[in-house]
């Protein structure tokens, strides 16, 4: 007789009953008068506690391999001594589904290089791992469901282009039917497209690119952004409150679902924000990580990772929040599409936003304005011609607008507390890896 699967956190409701589960022997104790099988699915691990009989049963429990995917049907009986539920399954049948090669190629002492050559089973064997996945769904979910309650429109942009976007040196450059094209390092130009074709509100969760031969722990040569765009904004400020009320639903979200579960395997409290998050200009953040020590000869115009690091513990010694916006970037470190304001031609309409000392997003308004953006082009010595498909978005009717990129994996690193992007991304594409 066939038994519908049952998962393992759901035998407590079958006592007394066959059941089938399916999953990964965990552990295999085999004794001189028993055989003790621990079988993990994605819900939980169970014992099986076979008494030896010289039977078939015995001769395939004593054959199972650790991390052979097998299924099982059995009694589901209570074991007040069994430390896992305080249950056990009496097996009737066994059957290898799959007999795993021994020795497995990786343990948990493995290193994060080796274990990202067995990725598939580095995440199989750690629920931590699996948990992250988990969390990155309820992420997007919330960000998702905070768009769409403000009636942003989802867009999937090309990631193929004809001309090298924003600066031509960080683009992958690939043959296209005897031609060159590139990969895009963002959807930007995009995404303002949509704006332009009327549509009011544009968000994007897709794959980025970028050529930028980084070793950090941050950085990744792929990468999936989460993007934002919208019409008719008043200010940059409009931009910065949808994203702090983005997140704040977000991580409340997460925490709600998850927040148990990533304190047990993560050992980190996800911290659901207040909204407003502090804001903080560029020309104030300077002033105050200098009077720190920061940058002693006062030759740096943007953030480094230590001053990133030095202007969020100020924040949160002064205020108690995690998050800060830096304002007002200088023209010579934004791209020519930044808008500035009118009373000070030097800065732009730009913010980056830090979470515990992490960049996670960049964002601005836009310049909508044609003779502007063919003026500031000119400045930063761009020639208009690769760029005129974009240029002519801008030429007939055009609304104000502003958004933001924010890499999500770099979300999920500052919120679980991993030590690298490599944990927060299923398979990771680096300078050095281009495998599995």
């Amino acid at each position: 007789m066939i038994h519908s699967r049952v998962h393992v956190s759901d035998l407590r409701e079958h006592v007394g009953s066959t059941v089938t589960i399916c999953g990964w022997v965990n552990t295999l104790r085999l004794q001189r008068k028993m055989q003790f099988v621990l079988v993990r699915d994605h819900t939980g691990t169970v014992q099986v506690t076979h008494t030896r009989d010289d039977g078939p049963l015995e001769a395939q429990l004593e054959a199972l391999t650790p991390e052979s995917a097998i299924r099982i049907t059995g009694r589901v009986v209570d074991a007040a001594q069994v430390k896992l539920g305080g249950l056990e399954i009496v097996p009737e049948a066994v059957e290898v589904l799959n007999l795993a090669a021994t020795p497995l190629p990786i343990d948990e002492h493995t290193g994060l290089e080796q274990r990202m050559d067995w990725r598939f089973l580095d995440v199989r064997r750690r629920p931590a791992a699996q948990l992250m996945f988990a969390v990155q769904t309820t992420l997007e979910q919330g960000m998702r469901e905070y768009a769409y309650a403000r009636g942003a429109t989802e867009m999937h942009t090309p990631k193929l282009m004809g001309t090298a976007s924003e600066s031509g040196a960080e683009v992958f450059e690939l043959g296209y039917f005897g031609r060159s094209a590139y990969l895009a390092q963002s959807p930007q130009f995009f995404k303002q497209m949509a704006i332009a074709a009327g549509i009011d509100k544009v968000f994007e969760i897709g794959p980025v690119f970028r050529a930028e031969p980084s070793f950090t722990s941050r950085h990744a040569t792929e990468f999936t952004g989460v993007d934002v765009e919208l019409a008719w904004i008043d200010g940059v400020e409009d931009v910065m409150a949808f994203e702090e009320q983005m997140l704040a639903h977000a991580i409340a979200k997460v925490a709600g679902a998850h927040g148990e579960a990533i304190a047990e395997h993560f050992g980190v409290e996800v911290t659901v924000p207040t909204t407003p998050f502090p804001r903080v200009t560029m020309a104030e953040t300077h002033e105050i990580l200098r009077e720190g020590g920061w940058d002693p000869a006062g030759i740096k115009e943007d953030l480094d990772p230590e001053g990133e690091r030095s202007i969020s513990a100020h924040i949160k010694e002064t205020t108690g929040h995690e998050f800060v916006f830096i304002t007002h970037y200088p023209v010579g470190i934004r791209p020519f599409y930044h808008m500035r304001p009118a009373d000070d031609a030097s800065v732009t309409l730009s913010f980056d936003l830090l979470w515990k000392g992490l960049e996670v997003t960049t964002g601005a308004q836009r310049e909508h304005r044609y003779d502007v953006l063919l003026k500031q082009a000119a400045e930063k010595g761009m020639s208009p011609e690769p760029m005129q498909d974009y240029l002519n978005a801008f030429r007939h009717g055009c609304p104000p607008h502003g958004g933001l990129g924010m890499g999500l994996g770099r979300v999920l690193m500052v919120m679980l507390g991993l030590d690298s992007i490599r944990e927060a991304t299923f398979l990771f594409r680096g300078p050095n890896r281009l495998t599995p």
